[in-house]
């Protein structure tokens, strides 16, 4: 947050020289599709000129212009039957999206929705920032009775004007904002005694491939081969849209019960690893056609929490219109209940924190010793069996045959979906995991080109 001292000398508010009483902070917006707090401040530095606020936030920057010192009494609420917030309150205005236009008292249309909510979320997040620093300087709790209102929440206590400002921009443009969750946010953003670090979403991945492996394969002896395969893909997707792909990789462990999806909703052949779309129990989630599709879909739903950038890929995930973009830039925001706009991803308490435990525990595994390549293709792929007879066992492996199952292929082409060590799981098994034929012998079965 950039703030420019910009007073309106000229104005009477300024001139007049009177005292308010730090008691609290107003937030308001200009009530006018200008996204340029230099215009206003053009116009309001004038002697004729009685109505001023503390400062006004740019919806193109998100750069603060302070036009009075923050302790002088200001002309930004009106006034009720119980007085005045301009004795008590520092006001300041949020300016507004270029596309809106208003059609009557608080109702507008807007022929952009992603730009004004872009714009809104400039001036919002600003404005956390700002009041968290006067809420500082001046010794203000936010989240006390009566210290940060809104305007209209003003009007409500009779020390301001009838206006509806600024909650009714964030409602008709879905923004999930609410005056509680702002003071919430200000609250988190105070530096007092010590700022807590947080993780964020967006950036790059700090644990690699090997780490990812090793841990999983320590924690689930019997993970699935192609989940080990898959590694690889949570760490291009996420580079792809600029998100971490090793908490994508720590949030799919927390969601599968690191991938033996005990416990969970979903199952290894939907390619669901974060639960997407379980919004109650008993509900079994989305289903993607690929691996890569259903962890591309993990990591753009994580992007429209962390961030409001464009997409780089076509969006696959079904859910994504439904985030409020950006409203959980850090791990620690993805649950529910410690996010201070009461959004994210899941409702259970310290979710974000059992991902950052997994993940530092990620971080901190020694990564194994190089496999030996794989002598099959990246599942999916066709084999061809060549003889009448082949063993179709209900595991992997042949040490004492009490895994026969009974049944044989016969000659023909078949898909295998997963691999452990040489044996091959058929699709036609995929479900219960119980049918799976020898490939390492090139007399019984050839792989297809």
């Amino acid at each position: 947050m950039k703030i420019v001292e910009h007073f309106l000398t000229r104005n009477r508010c300024y001139q007049a020289a009177k005292q308010n009483t730090k008691g609290g902070l107003m937030l308001h917006s200009v009530g006018c599709p200008q996204p340029s707090a230099q215009v206003f401040v053009n116009s309001w530095n004038s002697a004729d000129k009685s109505v001023c606020v503390h400062a006004f936030i740019d919806a193109n920057t998100g750069d603060v212009y302070q036009t009075l010192p923050w302790e002088y009494r200001g002309r930004h609420c009106g006034s009720g039957p119980n007085g005045s917030g301009n004795n008590t309150h520092i006001g300041v205005e949020m300016c507004e999206p270029a596309c809106i236009r208003y059609t009557g008292g608080a109702r507008f249309t807007c022929s952009n929705v992603e730009e004004a909510r872009a714009a809104v979320r400039r001036t919002y997040e600003s404005a956390v920032q700002l009041f968290a620093e006067l809420c500082e300087r001046f010794r203000l709790d936010p989240l006390t009775d009566g210290v940060i209102l809104s305007h209209e929440e003003g009007h409500k206590r009779g020390i301001a004007s009838n206006h509806g400002d600024p909650v009714h921009l964030w409602n008709q443009l879905n923004m999930g904002y609410t005056m509680d969750g702002f003071r919430k946010a200000i609250k988190a953003a105070m530096g007092s005694p010590v700022a807590p670090s947080v993780t964020q979403i967006t950036g790059a991945a700090q644990a690699t491939a090997d780490q990812m492996r090793a841990y999983v394969k320590a924690k689930n002896p019997a993970v699935a081969q192609s989940v080990i395969d898959m590694i690889p893909l949570y760490l291009s997707e996420g580079a792809t849209e600029g998100i971490r792909g090793d908490l994508a990789f720590a949030q799919s462990c927390l969601e599968t019960g690191n991938f033996t999806f005990k416990g969970s909703a979903v199952t290894l052949d939907q390619n669901n690893f974060c639960g997407m779309g379980v919004t109650s129990n008993g509900m079994k989630g989305n289903s993607f056609d690929t691996p890569q599709n259903g962890i591309r879909a993990q990591i753009q739903h994580l992007k429209a929490y962390a961030n409001t950038e464009p997409l780089v890929n076509p969006v696959i995930d079904p859910r994504f219109k439904y985030v409020s973009r950006g409203c959980a830039p850090c791990v620690e925001w993805l649950g529910i209940q410690e996010n201070p706009h009461g959004k994210g991803w899941a409702a259970g308490a310290g979710y974000g924190g059992k991902i950052l435990t997994i993940l530092t525990a990620i971080t901190g595994t020694q990564a194994a010793a190089p496999e030996p390549a794989s002598p099959f293709p990246v599942v999916p792929f066709l084999v061809r069996v060549i003889i009448p007879d082949l063993n179709i066992r209900t595991s992997p492996g042949s040490a004492d045959n009490s895994n026969l199952s009974g049944k044989y292929t016969g000659i023909g082409t078949f898909t295998i979906v997963e691999i452990s060590g040489s044996w091959g799981l058929l699709k036609s098994y995929r479900e219960k995991r119980n049918g799976w034929i020898y490939l390492g012998n090139p007399n019984y079965c050839e792989i297809c080109s």
